[in-house]
């Protein structure tokens, strides 16, 4: 909430000219014999800006100097949320402009040599507007949170060698109806109740709007002439696989480019030359699935090496791709992986913790992953939006499946189907699918969850959006997760995949549990005979607050929790057996949203607490997963085919 005696919406998006993020590659930073890399994590000096426009940064310029010397700054850690981190209550909820800066030296030998190496500042995320200021200098602006920007520095910081490098961010959190996810300002202009110019912002998304700098903050560096961007597909038959390639090279046109695929024993099986080509790998060993076979998850190394004549200079360039050989499949009534039909027995997630917010977590992370395999959960999906790439990682080294999700959440509004919302849509899924598109636990992109698709508009917003994404990356389906009923969703015609959200017996039908099997099997039913596309159940479930208990099952106990999943499971164990292709409870852990007279301290769906303690249901999901993991652990491959869908 705030308060400002002026429209406040047009200076909160006061969003000035600047270098925005280009189109060129984004790969995740490595270090190799020709790079560099160094986190800035650590405590940066912070303040929210509350003047009444939320502008007096810009006006001020703050960026110009220190930000100690143009007024009081706060120590804030990096990664986190900031909401969470003070005993400041305005800052819980605050909405406008907050300054982050950082100030560091650089090594020598990165701002030396003739030609000097490039200096690349990168984010991993920040919520959700930033524009970013080297010494003054403006470098980059970017829209959106949940992916990664950066810029090229070095001209910045080379003609300052031995002094202080001051990195000054500007992030706005503020959502319109046009940013993903959608918002707006509300105003309560009623003075007998509000005061004067009070207003809030109001979302349709159902978790808290945590804002910060939420992933790692790094400074690498590459030669002049470098390799910019690889991307590699996989198709593979019994005893022979293909790993196409192309790379692209910026900083000269005089190279040559070689490429090495070794195993994990560091044998080399292939190489390769050139931008464009194949490599052939004999007896490949399969990227699988967790649960799905005895050594899941495996990840070759193609070393890509890059020689640039770059004036009298012969430069050299490493970047070393983890790789996986894989296949993805989808028929009308099977979601294939190596040939094999493949159920997603998983969940649904959120970044979220406690204090840290939305803030990038190793101890955290590595225990859900350890949890999701306690659980026997092969799946999740990144609900609702993508999360960070060493969460992905994880996700690619153990096997474990990735329904990739865009940050399309809340699409409610009609004016969020409009063109401007369809252009920022469009250029949301680049940006992830440069991301993410070399992954093999990524099976699938989802560009949105529960959008209004009941409106015409719809039809047109979703036919793009998912034709765009199919031409950014053929190589695997897509989908949108829908709420709405099955005759009037004007999207579903252009999924690949149902996926279907429901919670019977909880917002519909409260405490009726016998309804259940009634209602999920017209709803599976209904879909499949309107579309004949497989299906997943990618939300079920209901709140349990740890420790209340009744019996007879009653809302909101560990009983009526445990009571709901198996009804939903009586249901899913017959349809499974014919198009039903997964399960994904909503949700793994429980989560902060909004303050609501339906929220004690958050969503308590989690089978798991918010502090990843388990709740009675996490027993009755880890029976249910592991008796269907034994169940499918020796299906024999039945499809070879490269393409997708058939």
């Amino acid at each position: 909430a705030g308060l400002c005696p002026m429209p406040v919406l047009p200076l909160l998006l006061l969003f000035l000219p600047g270098l925005a993020a280009g189109p060129s590659g984004m790969l995740q930073p490595r270090e190799s014999p020709s790079r560099e890399r160094r986190e800035l994590g650590g405590l940066w000096s912070f303040r929210a800006d509350l003047s009444p426009g939320r502008d007096a940064g810009f006006a001020q310029r703050w960026y110009r100097r220190p930000l100690r010397q143009t007024g009081p700054v706060i120590d804030m850690p990096v990664p986190a949320s900031f909401n969470d981190i003070t005993q400041d209550p305005s800052l819980e909820n605050y909405i406008g402009w907050v300054w982050y800066e950082k100030e560091v030296l650089l090594p020598l030998r990165w701002l030396q040599g003739d030609p000097a190496p490039r200096v690349v500042l990168r984010f991993g995320s920040a919520h959700y507007y930033s524009i970013v200021w080297v010494n003054g200098v403006q470098v980059v602006e970017h829209e959106g949170g949940h992916l990664p920007f950066e810029a090229d520095i070095s001209s910045v910081v080379q003609g300052s060698p031995g002094t202080l490098c001051r990195i000054t961010l500007a992030l706005n959190n503020t959502l319109t109806p046009h940013t993903l996810p959608p918002g707006s300002i509300q105003y309560m202009a009623d003075k007998s109740r509000y005061p004067r110019n009070y207003f809030v912002q109001d979302t349709k998304f159902d978790f808290f709007n945590y804002a910060g700098i939420h992933r790692p903050v790094v400074l690498y560096t590459t030669p002049a002439a470098y390799i910019d961007d690889i991307t590699v597909t996989t198709t593979s038959s019994d005893s022979v696989a293909t790993v196409q390639y192309q790379v692209s090279v910026l900083g000269s046109t005089d190279y040559s480019l070689s490429l090495t695929l070794c195993d994990q024993e560091g044998k080399v099986v292939a190489t390769g030359d050139g931008p464009v080509g194949e490599l052939k790998v004999l007896n490949p060993n399969l990227w699988w699935p967790y649960l799905m076979h005895e050594n899941p998850g495996y990840l070759y190394s193609l070393e890509v090496k890059m020689q640039a004549q770059v004036g009298e200079v012969l430069l050299e360039d490493v970047y070393t791709l983890p790789l996986g050989i894989r296949t993805v499949h989808v028929t009308s009534t099977q979601f294939l992986i190596n040939g094999r039909p493949f159920y997603f027995h998983g969940v649904n997630k959120h970044e979220d913790a406690d204090i840290r917010g939305k803030g990038l977590d190793w101890p955290l992370i590595v225990k859900d992953f350890n949890l999701l395999r306690w659980l026997g959960a092969n799946s999740f999906r990144t609900s609702h939006y993508p999360y960070a790439e060493e969460i992905m990682d994880l996700c690619d080294a153990y096997g474990i499946v990735v329904i990739d999700e865009s940050p399309g959440v809340g699409i409610k509004l009609p004016e969020s189907f409009g063109n401007k919302s369809l252009q920022h849509h469009l250029a949301v899924m680049e940006e992830l699918i440069r991301r993410d598109k070399n992954r093999p636990s990524v099976v699938m992109w989802s560009v949105a969850n529960e959008p209004a698709s009941e409106l015409p508009p719809a039809a047109h917003y979703f036919k793009t959006l998912i034709a765009h994404t199919k031409a950014l990356d053929p190589s695997r389906p897509v989908t949108f997760v829908t709420d709405v009923n099955y005759a009037l969703d004007h999207g579903a015609p252009y999924v690949d995949v149902i996926c279907v959200n429901s919670y019977f017996s909880w917002y519909h039908d409260p405490g009726h549990l016998e309804v259940i099997p009634f209602q999920l099997t017209a709803q599976f039913d209904n879909w499949y005979k309107t579309y004949q596309k497989p299906i997943i159940q990618s939300e079920y479930g209901a709140d349990s607050v740890p420790g209340l208990h009744s019996d007879p099952p009653m809302m909101f106990t560990e009983e009526y929790q445990q009571a709901l999943l198996r009804q939903y499971h009586s249901v899913l164990d017959k349809k499974r057996k014919e198009y039903v292709i997964g399960e994904l409870i909503w949700n793994f852990a429980d989560f902060m949203t909004n303050q609501g007279t339906t929220r004690v301290l958050g969503n308590k769906k989690g089978i798991f607490t918010r502090q990843r303690q388990p709740k009675a249901a996490a027993f009755v999901l880890r029976d249910r997963y592991w008796k269907i993991a034994n169940e499918s652990s020796c299906l024999p491959p039945v499809i070879t085919s490269h393409s997708f869908y058939l």
